[in-house]
C-alpha cells in the first residue's frame, strides 16, 4: 500500500490529518494544472481549492479501480477550470505562467541564450492562448500535466483516440502559429504515452 493510498484510507475511517496531507500532498500540482488551464492565479486558486476541498469531501466516490486519485482530482480540476472559463474570459501571463514552469535552465546562458530563451517561450504561450479552450485544454494536460492520452481522455471525459487527436490537433495549430517551428523542440519531449 503506499503512502497515498493509506491516507486515504485513513482519511475515509475520519483521519483529519490524513485529509491535510492529502490536501497538501496535491494543492501544488493541482494550481498549476488550473493555472495552465486558466491563466490566472486568482481563478487557479479558487478551481484548485474548489477541486480539492470537493475531492476530500466527497473521497467516498472515489474508485480506485477505475482510475489513480490524481487522474480522479484533475477531471475535477478540469471540470472547474471550465466552469471558470465560462464565466469569465481570462488573460493569459505566460511570464506568470513559466514562472513555476520552466524547463531546467542552461547553468551558463549567454545573453543571447537567455533572450532566444524568453522569446521561445513568449511565442509558445502566445500560440497556447489562440487554441481553442478543447485544444488548450488537450495541450495543458499533455506538457504541462505530464498525463499519458489515456488520463486525458478521462480527465476530458473524451475517448483515448480522440484525446491524441485534439493533442495532434492542437500541435499542428500551434505549428502554424510558430511558422512551422518545431512545437515539439520548443515545448521539450514528449513524455507520456
Amino acid at each position: 500500500m503506499t503512502n497515498l493510498e493509506s491516507l486515504i484510507d485513513r482519511w475515509r475511517a475520519g483521519d483529519e490529518r490524513a485529509a491535510e496531507a492529502i490536501y497538501d500532498l496535491h494543492r501544488e500540482r493541482t494550481f498549476r494544472l488550473a493555472f495552465g488551464l486558466l491563466g490566472n492565479a486568482d481563478d487557479a486558486e479558487e478551481a484548485a481549492q474548489d477541486a480539492l476541498t470537493y475531492a476530500l469531501l466527497n473521497i467516498s466516490q472515489f474508485d480506485e479501480r477505475r482510475s489513480q486519485f490524481t487522474t480522479w482530482l484533475h477531471m475535477i480540476t478540469v471540470s472547474r477550470s471550465r466552469d471558470i472559463l465560462r464565466k469569465r474570459r481570462p488573460v493569459f501571463s505566460l511570464t506568470d505562467w513559466l514562472k513555476g514552469h520552466r524547463s531546467p535552465p542552461d547553468l551558463n546562458p549567454g545573453p543571447e541564450q537567455k533572450v532566444e530563451n524568453k522569446q521561445a517561450r513568449h511565442s509558445i504561450w502566445d500560440a497556447v492562448q489562440q487554441l481553442n479552450p478543447i485544444l488548450r485544454e488537450a495541450i495543458v494536460l499533455r506538457h504541462w500535466g505530464g498525463h499519458t492520452y489515456e488520463e486525458i481522455a478521462e480527465i476530458a471525459g473524451c475517448p483515448m483516440k480522440t484525446a491524441q487527436s485534439r493533442v495532434r490537433l492542437a500541435h499542428q495549430k500551434l505549428a502554424e502559429t510558430l511558422d512551422g517551428k518545431n512545437v515539439m523542440e520548443l515545448m521539450g519531449t514528449e513524455g507520456n504515452s
